[in-house]
């Protein structure tokens, strides 16, 4: 597919069009507000990094947890672990969260439209950087060829995770690189002709990357695209039909190894399950791959809306921001925490809520107004008298559920108040993956090496006296475990609908009142309605 080339960089109220414009793929109306015409851009090394790194901007609006209905909306509230119930007169929304959990969508989906309208225009930014980098008369401006060369595989493999992205979300879709002097209708490609393509770029581009280092935080470097490898090939059965497990053990020895550098020169495991989300997150040795959020700079990674409650929290927390009261921890996720785990204590507020530093209650301020505010784990009218009942997504109350306390801010008085980043790929990941490929080319059973993989993450969740009572053997380690157990490090990393799937249990599994749909057209999103209509080249997805 090609892109229409608008010849210029464009600022609307609610994104920036850059040098392409996806009206193949989506409409994109807009009010022109201000042009910087290429012509007068692309000068010098610095305003071709902008150009590069712009797309990465923009992918945080889909990626993280940051407000918008994009990837990870879809992959969180669909799977077993987060749900957005509706609370007394609060977050009904349509009905639209009811959808996600209990697997009715529709392709008339507006969240759905706002995801497939953020991803593509992620590539064609992408698109756009390419084709106008590798026409640069870089003789003109102060780069090599050698750093262009960086820069075009740092453009191409992010175009080949946006595509890794959206055959996750919705298999078959259109294939696009290149800008068109006019708009066209793209067709639909198969999933494995799509996977193909990722993979050829990938295995193409991702040695041409730099090194991660401390110069290369935050951006697309050769450890995060060895990561990306590793994923892509670990979900090769189930996204084009054929295993891969010796290359995803491959991919992922490269990252472990160092071949693809790290934070510090190689990358390591943080000590304790805090550090790699903390407000001073920007060098952590586990990072592979990040969004580099910063409230001093400007761009502050907010996750308050989803996952805060009203602005009660500012007293917990002492912070300055609430949120909406949406995502809540699903009780059976909860419940799959052991007592003794360090992770269930540090990642989760549960439990009576007080101001900072003191035993007074916070109050809440709906169902418990002007009552001390209990988290609780579960999902019902308890205040209505109701202490037994499954519960439902209609019948949450404002105090429903364990919340989010993954990443924390620190305090209004820290001086690295929000300075987090938003972790996309961590070394705990990909140990992770390479234990469940030497396990499935196993047959599905654990050799001390997948055990060993999986105990050195799994150690920092215990303290030493509880530790040989929770740690893995050959025999505890099975695969229906491992999927537990990557449920539990990884929730609110937007990765558990992945999972689910490539583990066989997203729509055969049940989960608090989530009862399977035994319909396999579920493990793809429907390609959304608005968009068939605007490009009729585009072929629905089967089941919708």
């Amino acid at each position: 597919m090609k892109l229409f080339n608008k010849k210029a960089i464009r600022f609307t109220v609610a994104t920036m069009i850059a040098t392409a414009s996806l009206s193949s793929c989506t409409n994109l109306d807009e009010n022109l507000y201000s042009t910087l015409e290429k012509d007068s851009f692309y000068k010098n090394k610095l305003e071709v990094m902008q150009a590069a790194l712009r797309p990465m901007t923009h992918m945080q609006a889909w990626l993280a947890p940051t407000g918008n209905s994009g990837f990870y909306y879809h992959s969180e509230l669909s799977a077993d672990q987060v749900a957005w119930p509706q609370k007394g007169r609060h977050g009904y929304d349509g009905g639209d969260h009811f959808r996600m959990h209990y697997h009715t969508w529709t392709a008339t989906e507006n969240r759905g439209k706002t995801s497939w309208d953020l991803m593509w225009t992620g590539i064609g930014y992408i698109n756009g950087a390419i084709a106008d980098i590798e026409s640069l008369d870089i003789s003109t401006i102060d780069m090599t060829e050698e750093e262009r060369t960086k820069v075009i595989a740092q453009l191409k493999v992010l175009r080949a995770y946006h595509y890794m992205r959206a055959i996750d979300l919705w298999g078959n879709i259109p294939i696009s690189v290149e800008v068109a002097d006019k708009p066209l209708n793209p067709e639909t490609k198969p999933r494995k002709e799509v996977f193909e393509f990722i993979k050829t770029e990938l295995e193409a581009e991702v040695p041409k990357l730099p090194n991660l280092d401390a110069q290369t935080i935050g951006q697309v470097n050769k450890a995060a695209g060895y990561a990306m490898l590793s994923e892509l090939y670990l979900n090769a059965q189930k996204w084009a039909g054929t295993p891969m497990w010796d290359q995803a053990i491959a991919a992922a020895d490269n990252v472990i190894k160092g071949t693809g550098g790290g934070i510090g020169g190689v990358p390591k495991l943080s000590a304790d399950i805090n550090s790699i989300f903390s407000n001073t997150n920007s060098a952590n040795p586990e990072s592979l791959f990040q969004f580099q959020f910063s409230r001093k700079g400007g761009f502050t990674f907010d996750w308050g809306g989803f996952y805060m409650g009203y602005d009660y929290m500012k007293e917990t927390l002492d912070v300055g921001y609430g949120g909406w009261n949406a995502f809540v921890v699903i009780p059976t996720a909860f419940d799959a925490f052991g007592e003794k785990d360090l992770r269930k204590k540090d990642w989760f507020l549960f439990g009576p809520q007080y101001k900072y530093g003191t035993k007074t209650p916070v109050l809440g301020t709906e169902e418990y107004a002007k009552q001390a505010l209990v988290f609780v784990n579960s999902i019902r009218r308890e205040s209505e008298g109701d202490k037994t009942s499954q519960g439902s997504m209609a019948e949450g109350e404002e105090n429903s559920g364990a919340r989010f306390n993954k990443y924390k801010s620190g305090r209004l008085s820290d001086d690295n108040y929000q300075e987090n980043d938003y972790i996309i790929y961590r070394l705990t990941e990909v140990i992770f993956n390479k234990a469940e490929a030497i396990m499935r080319k196993n047959g599905g059973s654990a050799n001390q090496e997948a055990v060993d993989l999986i105990n050195s993450s799994r150690k920092r969740s215990f303290a030493a006296a509880d530790w040989e009572a929770n740690k893995y053997t050959t025999a505890k380690l099975t695969l229906d475990e491992l999927l537990a157990e990557r449920g539990r490090e990884f929730i609110f990393e937007g990765k558990r609908r992945t999972d689910l799937i490539r583990f066989g249990k997203f729509t055969t599994a049940a989960w608090w009142d989530h009862k399977p749909t035994g319909d396999p057209n579920k493990e793809l999103f429907p390609i959304p309605q608005q968009q068939i209509a605007i490009n009729p080249n585009l072929q629905q997805n089967p089941g919708y």
